[in-house]
């Protein structure tokens, strides 16, 4: 189980996706441990918690921030009253 937090952040492309980079440590430890797990793009299987919200979802490797970036889709940021700049407490599990 990880835990950590982080900012949530605005894609500046097209549609309106939000995400949260994984701190560098979390990463590192996901690549190193789901090389199994691993899907298409590179994609890994996690079980995520924000506040009183739990869902099942992948982290995506993203070459430009080094690191993984996990998607917050509307509903969690509506139930838990984020928007982008929001620091997030994540509990994040990995589903091998």
């Amino acid at each position: 189980m990880h835990s950590f937090r982080a900012e949530l952040w605005e894609h500046d492309g097209d549609g309106a996706w939000h995400f949260l980079s994984l701190p560098h440590a979390e990463a590192d430890e996901i690549e190193a441990t789901a090389a199994e797990a691993r899907r298409g793009f590179g994609s890994v299987r996690v079980e995520v918690t924000i506040g009183s919200t739990t869902w099942r979802t992948s982290v995506f490797p993203d070459k430009r921030r080094a690191t993984y970036v996990l998607p917050v889709k509307r509903a969690v940021r509506r139930a838990e009253g984020l928007v982008a700049g929001s620091s997030v407490d994540v509990r994040l599990r990995v589903l091998l």
